[in-house]
């Protein structure tokens, strides 16, 4: 009787303990995908359209426990708020798919960096009431801001030799237009060809391709077909 008295007693002070120290949590939603996080935890999440060093706040809050009680939302906690700092921008490892159909004469490599942002938890709001007197950027961005972004990109496959799918590959990397396409170098191009769709994409040459995105940025569209006429898939014949 005295050993079970004893182990009984050693229970009830690791309960206790474990109720003493017990951070408060939240299960929130950012970008897609659910965390469980605790004050000043760093995590990593998908990109998110802030710039670093910036603040963010996420409303979408499943569940909370501050140690005492549990609230559980339906689906979301009403008047809780996680806020968080951007800390900084990176890429994943490179992924690579490979794709073969037997007997078809079809292979295919790509690969794939996934970006994310790291962010540090800033404070788990419970009560909307004690939320921060400073504005917060939201998560969601505006939709005028999306139609401006939209509206300056420029139709890449007007340099020859930039099909559809090479265009998406290079408004993706950052370079939607023919400023930006002026600005860089042929063999960066080259690079980031390969990068998104392996050693086959070796074969395009972007050697006129600054100089052709030049004079659409300038404007110059005779002179842009006089040079097209003179090449061939972006080659000089």
């Amino acid at each position: 009787m005295g050993l079970n008295k004893y182990l009984f007693i050693l229970r009830d002070r690791l309960i206790y303990t474990f109720k003493l120290y017990k951070k408060m949590y939240a299960i929130v939603e950012i970008a897609g995908q659910q965390f469980k996080v605790e004050k000043d935890q760093k995590i990593f999440v998908h990109r998110l359209p802030a710039k670093e060093g910036e603040t963010m706040s996420f409303s979408d809050v499943l569940l909370t426990d501050d140690g005492k009680k549990v609230n559980v939302g339906t689906p979301k906690v009403i008047g809780a708020e996680v806020t968080a700092k951007v800390l900084a921008h990176v890429r994943g490892d490179k992924e690579l798919v490979f794709k073969k159909k037997r007997r078809k004469g079809y292979q295919k490599l790509n690969g794939h960096r996934q970006d994310f942002s790291q962010i540090e938890i800033s404070d788990i709001i419970l009560d909307g009431k004690t939320a921060p007197k400073k504005e917060v950027k939201k998560e969601t961005p505006k939709k005028s801001e999306e139609k401006s972004e939209t509206t300056k990109a420029d139709d890449l496959t007007k340099i020859e030799g930039v099909g559809p799918k090479l265009a998406g590959i290079l408004v993706a990397a950052g370079f939607d237009t023919f400023k930006k396409m002026a600005e860089v170098k042929a063999e960066k191009i080259s690079d980031i060809l390969v990068e998104a769709g392996g050693n086959a994409y070796n074969r395009f040459d972007t050697t006129s391709w600054p100089q052709q995105a030049k004079l659409a940025a300038e404007g110059n569209w005779d002179e842009l077909k006089k040079l097209q006429d003179e090449l061939n898939g972006g080659k000089a014949k």
